[in-house]
């Protein structure tokens, strides 16, 4: 039986079958404030090209009341089951209407519904990407089946409902709006309940688009809705100078929603965003420069994404791909733009993301198989996006910029409210460029895993550079990875890629690394000879792929490494310091870097780094490299220089400024002796202070957290902390504090929340289980090993899948890195026989032990 489950096969078959012209759906949600379920009536028009033959349409519903097809009614008790109505006897025209009750959710799929603690006010939105759409309307749930949409909604008093196409005047409390043009399935969209709005326009090209900014009430007075404007505007102009297609929808609306599970959601026109990008107390820079890149992302995606569609999810990879690399071109280029320096926080974080998922053992090409709907929903992955986006800018350095968007433009104006194929895109820009793409995808799209590249240099006895080349490396793929787009069972060999890469030659002046030469050129095979770097005088440092413009993991030679191991803070860019920061980072997850010797690299250089997005990774990597990479024999000792280090980079930082701010949070986060947790209380109740250091709501959870998981605050001290923050926010603080303290009752408490009972939303579920986990209570958590293995079968077949992928993931017992855990994982992996959609996050999980046991071992030897 399918379940919920849609193959690729079944849905080739469905679209070669039919065309599907509208929808007309009716939804009552004036039921909304109580829950339960919500009326929900379809009327859908299609063509089938064979009289006579069948097919299903989807629904995910408690009850279905009545079927009709072509005026005749059908049983539902006989067509409905499985998500699946099923249709025979199709007519050459056919209207179908279905009549069922659909479910509310708390877990972010489908139609969620949120109660503010702040007002009492019920708030809902949907989210359809991948499969959802079918929990809120029946549909034909594919992409390449697109059609019109026409929703009308009846909703109570005093609410606005918000959806693809502009609001209308409600009559009576229905709102009843125009249709949209062809679009699919998972990028319709209804978000409904109290909202606050704010609302402008963009104006260009001749043209005024509406734009509108929502939230809920309670967060409107942090709301800067004309930053955001700002941004949008921003990536408006970018956007429609380099499409060169007109936005291709009647409005844009921007709605920040609760508990939502991703970042954002490109809804046509109506775009849902996580509201914690509504901040409510102090944050870095880098915090919005995330959240413009979020902003931007989505936007790029009315275009390629919602405008032209892919066929199937295999092409997944080009629309998230192409919108991450758009997010950074937009910020790096764009007139007045913020952040100029966006390829630095792309290389830091996007390419570190794809490094790690290209390492694992479900390593994929970026054209994966997607075989089916259950495929897709674990592929949202490193590799989908940011290896994507990584190959795609090293593809716009191949065919040139110029030669990219006039492919880019050709492309949308051949497929406009279409779908398409990654063959479609490559034909465009072969026409715009002259390049032949055939191998350059082949190589890069078509195969996993990740290139090594290490420059080899020979100098004569004056210093002048004899001899130079680029050697590649293609490291065996990690056992049971996937080697190709097309074989099922590829072997665990690597794939020397084509590169166009850039040489930065690097000298110390004045103390400051200054590049004094750049050479582009295009690497392949395994080594490359550089002839243009013969005679030239051996530079301090030799950067290989600098401007980052390739996708590879990169080392430096020993000279090289020597002078960046000192000088690492004094690039005169930010991005060759990303660059070098980043590599150090890979070797010591490859344990070719003791963490002891990462952590001295980071405390030499980590003072004079401006960028605050880097500073932040150095944050969290440097702890994390701590916690599970270290020796076990000396962690505590690195632990307990991390966190004096952190404490004098607090007391030094400026006053009041984002570097303050950051130092403040990582402090709190690895506070440990007496003195310390003293400070930490001290903080909390302003008995003592920082100068220009503000213990706004955010941070006083964040110092709060810290005292719980150390014992000292307990539940006392988290509801009168609630009490003062009675918002959802709080609620989610106070849950993961909860779940943080280092008692067993506590720890049951927790575990049975979220594990025994299924009553926590998708929100506060997700903040439970990161109190839960902690690296310091690792006697504490032993015994939830045996507990996770002979639960996550079950979890996994009763829950929603975001709910058990939060679980599963969760809380695997990656703070317990020993063989015994690794054997435990496999002995479950060998008797459980688990669908491949567990497997794969079970086994990934079950990497990250593998990978710490092996750095242990390697800083272990570095004594």
């Amino acid at each position: 039986m399918p379940g919920t489950n849609l193959t690729r096969e079944e849905a080739q078959e469905r679209a070669r079958l039919l065309r599907v012209d509208s929808y007309v759906i009716d939804l009552d949600l004036t039921g909304a404030k109580e829950g339960g379920t919500f009326r929900s009536e379809t009327t859908v028009t299609f063509d089938a090209t064979e009289p006579g033959a069948g097919t299903f349409i989807d629904l995910v519903a408690p009850g279905v009341r009545t079927v009709t097809l072509n005026g005749t009614e059908l049983d539902p008790a006989e067509v409905f089951a499985d998500s699946r109505i099923a249709l025979t006897g199709l007519a050459e025209h056919n209207t179908l209407t279905v009549v069922a009750d659909c479910a509310y959710t708390n877990t972010g799929e489908g139609l969620h519904r949120f109660v503010d603690p702040v007002d009492g006010e019920t708030y809902l939105y949907t989210q359809f990407e991948v499969p959802d759409a079918r929990r809120v309307f029946a549909s034909f749930e594919q992409p390449d089946l697109k059609a019109t949409f026409r929703f009308t909604v009846r909703a109570p008093e005093g609410w606005i409902v918000n959806s693809n196409a502009p609001t209308p005047e409600p009559a009576d409390g229905v709102w009843a709006f125009a249709p949209t043009p062809r679009i699919s399935t998972y990028i319709t969209a209804i978000i409904a309940g109290p909202y606050h709005s704010v609302h402008s326009t963009w104006e260009g090209g001749g043209r005024s688009v509406p734009l509108g900014i929502y939230c809920r009430p309670s967060l409107a007075e942090f709301l800067d809705a004309d930053a955001i404007f700002d941004v949008t505007r921003q990536g408006f102009d970018w956007f429609q100078e380099k499409f060169d297609y007109a936005y291709p929808f009647d409005k844009y609306d921007q709605l920040f929603v609760p508990e939502f599970n991703a970042g954002a959601m490109e809804n046509a026109g109506a775009v849902t965003i996580r509201d914690q990008y509504v901040f409510r107390s102090k944050v870095t820079d880098a915090a919005y420069e995330g959240r413009a890149a979020t902003i931007l992302h989505e936007l790029a995606h009315m275009w390629f994404g919602d405008l032209v569609t892919m066929e199937w999810w295999n092409d997944l990879w080009l629309n998230e791909s192409f919108a991450t690399y758009s997010e950074v071109a937009c910020q790096a280029a764009a007139p007045g733009s913020r952040w100029p320096n966006s390829w630095t926080t792309f290389a830091n974080q996007m390419k570190t993301w794809a490094y790690r998922q290209d390492q694992l053992p479900s390593t994929h090409p970026i054209m994966a198989e997607i075989n089916d709907l259950e495929d897709v929903m674990v592929n949202f992955d490193g590799i989908t996006y940011a290896k994507g986006a990584s190959v795609l800018k090293q593809l716009v350095a191949y065919v040139g910029e110029d030669a990219f968007f006039r492919g880019v433009q050709a492309y949308f104006k051949r497929h406009a409210y279409g779908n398409t194929r990654l063959t479609d895109l490559l034909g465009a820009l072969e026409e715009t460029s002259g390049r032949d793409l055939k191998t350059w995808s082949k190589a890069w799209l078509e195969t996993a895993g990740i290139n090594v590249l290490r420059p080899e240099i020979e100098t004569d006895d004056s210093g002048a550079i004899t001899s130079f080349a680029v050697r590649q490396e293609a490291p065996a793929l990690p056992a049971g990875a996937k080697g190709t787009a097309s074989d099922d069972a590829a072997p665990p060999r690597g794939t020397l890629r084509p590169h166009r890469i850039a040489i930065g030659l690097y000298d110390l002046v004045d103390d400051r690394l200054v590049r004094g030469e750049r050479i582009e050129l295009d690497i392949d095979g395994e080594l490359t000879k550089v002839p243009q770097l013969t005679g030239v005088r051996r530079p301090a440092v030799v950067l290989l792929n600098d401007d980052d413009l390739s996708y590879a993991k990169v080392r430096l030679d020993p000279q090289s490494l020597a002078v960046v191991t000192k000088h690492l803070g004094d690039f005169e860019s930010t991005l060759p310091r990303a660059l070098c920061w980043a590599s150090a980072w890979d070797m010591t997850r490859d344990g070719e870097l003791a963490t002891r010797d990462y952590l001295d690299l980071v405390l030499s250089g980590i003072a004079k780094e401006t960028d605050i997005g880097v500073v932040q990774s150095l944050q969290r990597q440097t702890k994390l490299a701590i916690d599970l990479y270290a020796d076990p024999a000396w962690r505590e000792e690195g632990l307990a220089r991390w966190t004096e280090a952190t404490l004098d980079r607090l007391r030094a930082a400026v006053p009041g400024g984002d570097h303050q701010l950051s130092w403040a949070r990582t402090f709190a986060a690895t506070a440990r002796t007496p003195e310390q947790l003293d400070l930490l209380a001290a903080l909390l109740d302003g008995s003592q202070t920082i100068e220009g250091l503000a213990v706004d709501t955010e941070l006083r959870w964040s110092l709060l957290h810290r005292l719980a998981a150390t014992g000292r605050a307990g539940e006392t001290e988290i509801a009168a902390e609630l009490a003062a923050d009675p918002t959802a926010a709080g609620e989610r603080h106070a849950a993961s504090a909860r779940a943080a303290r280092p008692d067993a009752g506590a720890k049951a408490a927790a575990w049975a929340s979220v594990v025994e009972g299924d009553q926590l939303a998708n929100a506060v579920q997700e903040a439970v289980i990161g109190g839960f986990v902690d690296t310091d209570q690792r006697e504490l958590l032993a015994p939830y090993t045996e507990k996770y293995f002979a639960s996550i079968a079950g979890v996994f077949a009763t829950r929603s899948h975001e709910i058990a992928q939060q679980i599963v993931v969760g809380l695997y017992p990656a703070v317990q890195v020993s063989q015994a855990t690794l054997d435990a994982t496999d002995a479950w992996l060998a008797s459980a026989d688990p669908a491949p959609a567990l497997r794969r996050m079970v086994v990934e999980s079950r990497a990250g032990v593998e990978r710490a046991l092996r750095a242990q071992a390697a800083d272990a030897a570095a004594r």
